[in-house]
């Protein structure tokens, strides 16, 4: 269809970041932001008009992905009455963010329990925390590493590191199925190469992927 045919009526987007923290937890920010385009309650307005943007914040503990304090804002709502949902959320302290996750927080805050746009927001941070799991193990060990009179933790490419690296990714999705080729690979060590954008990115600076890895991981 030519893009010219096409009339924007409605943008959602979603922002999540996630944080390492110097107590070695972590911080996941995200948000949902729905934004109606000029002109479309009033032909005279010629500005986005955002109805809903929610923000949510979660402390979490490792290695478990444990919640231990949530904060929920409301900075653009439609009626008045949507913020009084937002104590609700507390209901999400203690809970690990692991398989069963995004059926817990539907269980809790689907339909009328909660706000829609806040549980789908939750929903779309959880693979994040997932990956940031996984990136505080090359903060873990960079730091270990750079630090004078700390004691290098296990090098990324340990039987030990391979093993975590595997476990937090079983089961997330078909490259990573339990009885899949790559998961294999992983535990076994055969699987040394970069993920592709690192190893596209080191080659576009110059430098050789397999070089940058044993001085970096192993």
């Amino acid at each position: 269809m030519d893009a010219n045919d096409l009339e924007l009526i409605h943008t959602r987007g979603y922002d999540v970041r996630g944080y390492w923290r110097p107590d070695g937890t972590l911080l996941i920010r995200g948000a949902v932001r729905d934004e109606l385009p000029p002109g479309f309650y009033d032909i005279d307005d010629d500005e986005p008009l955002v109805m809903h943007h929610m923000v949510v914040e979660l402390s979490i503990e490792l290695p478990g992905l444990v919640i231990t304090a949530v904060h929920v804002e409301f900075k653009a709502h439609p009626h008045e009455a949507c913020p009084n949902v937002i104590d609700r959320y507390d209901r999400l302290v203690g809970l690990a963010i692991a398989r069963g996750f995004t059926h817990k927080v539907r269980e809790l805050f689907g339909g009328p329990r909660g706000c829609t746009h806040t549980t789908a927001l939750l929903q779309a941070m959880a693979p994040v925390a997932q990956q940031c799991r996984l990136a505080s193990m090359t903060i873990g060990h960079r730091r270990a590493r750079d630090e004078e009179g700390q004691v290098p933790s296990p090098a990324l490419s340990s039987q030990a590191m391979r093993e975590r690296r595997a476990a937090g990714n079983h089961n997330t999705c078909h490259v990573w199925a339990e009885d899949g080729e790559h998961i294999a690979r992983i535990v076994d060590g055969s699987a040394s190469e970069l993920p592709i954008p690192i190893s596209v990115r080191i080659r576009e600076r110059g430098g050789d992927p397999d070089e940058w890895r044993r001085q970096r991981w192993d």
